[in-house]
C-alpha cells in the first residue's frame, strides 16, 4: 500500500517529465525549437528535486523515453516496435541520469556536476551497446544558433555541455530554493554566454587553393523499403546524371568538375565482380575524364559478408582507393547475434549478408587534394570524424543513402549533424545522397546548396582547400572524457555524501523496553 502512495505521489512529477521529454524532442529537425532546450532542461531537473535514486530513476526513464519518441519516430519504417525497443533502451539511459541527478542536486557543486553528468550520459548512448547511438545530443539541434559556433572550440560535448549549463542556469534562477545572489550570478552568467558566443566569428577562408566538386543525387525509383532489389535502376540514375552533367559542361553551361561524388549504395552490385555494374561506372568515368567516388556494396572480406565502401574510379587506371564503411549500422547493415535472432524475428532476414566494418580513415589523396571520407550513419561518432580530421583531410565528404527514411525528418537530423561537423572541424563538406539531402556545407557551417528529397539534383561547387586545424579537433575527445569524468565524480561525491547522511541520521531509536512489551505482536 505504501508503495502504491509512494508511486501516485511521484506520478505528477513523471507526466511532468513526459512532456519535458516531449518537448526536447521537438528542439532538433525536423520540428527545429532550439530555444525549447532552455525550458525541457529545468522543467526535468524540477522533477528530480527531492525525490529518492529509485524515483530518479522512473522520472529519468520516462523523460528519456518520451524524448527519444518524439527525436526519432522515422524508425517506425522498420517498424513501431524498433522505433519503441530504441526509444526504451535509450531512455534507460536518462533513467540513471535521473536517479544520479536526482541526489546530485543536493550537492553544493551541483551547478557543475549536472552538466557534466549530461555530457557523460550522451558519452554513455554514443558508446553502448553495439557502438551505441550518438543520435540525441543536445549539440546537433544548433547549427542554426550562436551558441553552434563554440563547437569550433570545444567540439559537440563541449557544446552539450554549455547547454546543459544554461538549462541548469535557467533552472537556478527559477527555483524557488535559490538565494537571490545565486538566482543574480546564474541570469549573468548566462547572458554573457549567450551574449559572448554572438560574437564569435568562423573563417572560411582557405590556403589559396581551390577544388570544383560535382555531387550526384541520381534519385532512386521508390520510397521506404520498395527501393531495395532496384540496385540496377539506382546505378543507371547516376551514370545518367553524370552524363547529363558532361552534355552541361561540353556546351559550356556547366563548369568542368575535378571530382565527381556518388553516394553510398550508388551502386549495390559489387563493380568487381559484376561486369553490367563496373561497365555503367566506367561510361560514366570516361564520358566526364575526371576520378569518381563511388558508393559500391563489394562482396568480402569473409563469407556471407560485405562492405560499404567508397572506391576512387580513375578513368586511366580504374578502381584504386577504397574505404569501407567503420561504424555500420547494427539491426540495419548487420545483426548482432544472428544467429539467435533470426529464427524470432523474421524480419530481419531482409538485412541479407552482414556488413563487415572497415579498417583505418578514409583518408583519400585525390590531384593533390586530401579528401576525409564519411558514410551516413558513422559522421554521428566522434572517432570517425577525428580520424580523418586529424589524418590531413583538407575538405570532408559524405556518402549516404537515406532512401528508406526520405520524408520523415531523419533526412534533416542527419544534415544538422553533418552542419556541426563542418562548424566543428573547420572544413567544407560535400554531401551526396541517392534521393537526397545532398548539399555543400561551408566550414561555418552555412549552406551553399540543399537538395530536395527524391529528385534528380547535381551540383557544382568550388570550394576553398584548407589546411589549419580548429581547437576543437586538436583537442579531440579530451572534452568529452574530461567533463564525463567530472559527472562521474561528481555523482559519486553526492552519493557518498548520501551515505554519510543517512549514518548521521539513523532513524528514529527503538523505544523503550516498558514500551516495547505494550505493542502487539
Amino acid at each position: 500500500m505504501e508503495r502504491l502512495k509512494a508511486l501516485g505521489r511521484l506520478l505528477p512529477r513523471l507526466l511532468v517529465a513526459v512532456a519535458a521529454g516531449c518537448g526536447l524532442g521537438l528542439v532538433f529537425e525536423p520540428h527545429d525549437h532550439a530555444w525549447l532546450a532552455l525550458i525541457a532542461i529545468p522543467l526535468f531537473l524540477a522533477t528530480l528535486n527531492g525525490v529518492s535514486m529509485k524515483g530518479g530513476f522512473l522520472v529519468g526513464s520516462g523523460f528519456g523515453i518520451a524524448y527519444y519518441l518524439v527525436l526519432v519516430p522515422w524508425l517506425s519504417v522498420i517498424g513501431g516496435d524498433a522505433a519503441i525497443a530504441l526509444a526504451v533502451l535509450e531512455g534507460l539511459f536518462y533513467g540513471v541520469f535521473g536517479a544520479l541527478a536526482s541526489q546530485t542536486l543536493k550537492h553544493r557543486l551541483w551547478m557543475l556536476w549536472i552538466p557534466c553528468l549530461w555530457v557523460a550520459t550522451e558519452f554513455a548512448t554514443g558508446s553502448v551497446p553495439f557502438g551505441g547511438f550518438p543520435w540525441g545530443r543536445l549539440a546537433w539541434a544548433f547549427s542554426d544558433s550562436h551558441l553552434g559556433r563554440l563547437a569550433a572550440y570545444v567540439g559537440i560535448s563541449g557544446l552539450s555541455f554549455v547547454i546543459a549549463l544554461l538549462g541548469v542556469l535557467v533552472y537556478a534562477v527559477l527555483r524557488r530554493r535559490s538565494a537571490f545572489s545565486l538566482r543574480l550570478v546564474s541570469l549573468v552568467v548566462g547572458l554573457a554566454l549567450v551574449g559572448l558566443t554572438s560574437l564569435l566569428t568562423l573563417s572560411t577562408a582557405g590556403n589559396g587553393k581551390t577544388v570544383t566538386a560535382a555531387m550526384v543525387q541520381g534519385n532512386v525509383p521508390g520510397k521506404g523499403l520498395e527501393f531495395l532489389g532496384r540496385a540496377r535502376t539506382v546505378t543507371k540514375n547516376h551514370m545518367t546524371a553524370t552524363l547529363d552533367l558532361q552534355k552541361q559542361v561540353l556546351a559550356g553551361t556547366q563548369v568542368k568538375p575535378d571530382l565527381v561524388i556518388w553516394p553510398e549504395n550508388s551502386t549495390d552490385i559489387d563493380p568487381y565482380k559484376d561486369a553490367e555494374t563496373r561497365q555503367d561506372i566506367e561510361t560514366a568515368v570516361q564520358a566526364v575524364k575526371v576520378p569518381i567516388l563511388v558508393g559500391a556494396v563489394t562482396e568480402g572480406p569473409g563469407p556471407n559478408e560485405r562492405q560499404t565502401t567508397g572506391i576512387v574510379w580513375d578513368p586511366r587506371t580504374g578502381p584504386g582507393q577504397r574505404y569501407a564503411k567503420r561504424h555500420p549500422v547494427p539491426f540495419g547493415e548487420y545483426i548482432p547475434f544472428r544467429d539467435q535472432l533470426l529464427p524470432y524475428i523474421k524480419r530481419l532476414e531482409m538485412i541479407g549478408r552482414q556488413t563487415a566494418p572497415g579498417v583505418g580513415p578514409g583518408i583519400m589523396p585525390i590531384a593533390g587534394t586530401t579528401y576525409g571520407d564519411l558514410i551516413c550513419f558513422e559522421l554521428a561518432y566522434d572517432n570517425v570524424v577525428s580520424d580523418v580530421a586529424k589524418g590531413g583531410a583538407q575538405i570532408l565528404i559524405v556518402q549516404t543513402n537515406n532512401a528508406t527514411y526520405g520524408g520523415t525528418g531523419q533526412p534533416e537530423q542527419q544534415f544538422a549533424i553533418t552542419r556541426m561537423r563542418a562548424i566543428e572541424t573547420g572544413r567544407t563538406v560535400l554531401i551526396a545522397s541517392t534521393s537526397g539531402i545532398s548539399g555543400v556545407i561551408r566550414p561555418d557551417g552555412t549552406v551553399e546548396h540543399k537538395s530536395g528529397q527524391f529528385v534528380s539534383d547535381v551540383y557544382v561547387a568550388s570550394v576553398p582547400v584548407r589546411d589549419g586545424q580548429t581547437l576543437a579537433t586538436r583537442l579531440g575527445g579530451w572534452p568529452q572524457w574530461i567533463l564525463s569524468g567530472l559527472g562521474i565524480m561528481g555523482a559519486a561525491l553526492a552519493l557518498l555524501a548520501r551515505r554519510n547522511r543517512k549514518t548521521a541520521d539513523p532513524g528514529t531509536p527503538p523505544a523503550p523496553a516498558a514500551d516495547r512489551a505494550k505493542v502487539p505482536v
